[in-house]
């Protein structure tokens, strides 16, 4: 599994830790930044990311900004990404299972690290279940479309 992770100024804290974590457990992972606190704009890393999943550079993609919210609303400006800004485990779970979201969004002044980390792992570790769920994704890919 191959992992792209970016932040802006807002997440840039909660990023580090993911991408220690993700490390320690030996996930293939592609830091794209931003590496200081330093005001940057989070389209600019939520495209990035989005845009490496799309070509097939990664697996699947985190961002992390203040909320989540903005890096989400980026995100699925891109066709054929689908990024859910999670704040719990279940709804982590079952963002992967029901909707195959390919983009986790996490806010760091929302959701504390352990958490957080906590919330990467299910995701990581949860699988799309298909069947009436594939249904679904096909009407949104329509919708995509419009």
């Amino acid at each position: 599994m191959k992992i792209t992770i970016g932040a802006d100024h807002g997440g840039r804290k909660l990023k580090d830790a993911i991408v220690r974590h993700l490390e320690e457990k030996g996930i293939t992972m592609t830091d794209i930044g931003t590496y200081s606190d330093d005001s940057v704009d989070f389209p600019s890393y939520a495209e990035e990311v989005s845009e490496r999943v799309i070509r097939g550079e990664a697996d699947l993609g985190i961002l992390c900004c203040g909320t989540g919210i903005g890096m989400s609303i980026a995100a699925n400006k891109i066709s054929g990404i689908r990024a859910a800004v999670v704040s719990d485990c279940f709804s982590a779970q079952a963002t992967r299972e029901h909707n195959n979201s390919n983009v986790l969004c996490l806010g760091e002044r929302v959701i504390g690290e352990s958490l957080a980390l906590r919330i990467v792992d299910t995701w990581l570790e949860a699988e799309f279940l298909g069947g009436r769920h594939k249904r679904r994704l096909d009407l949104l890919e329509k919708l995509e479309q419009k």
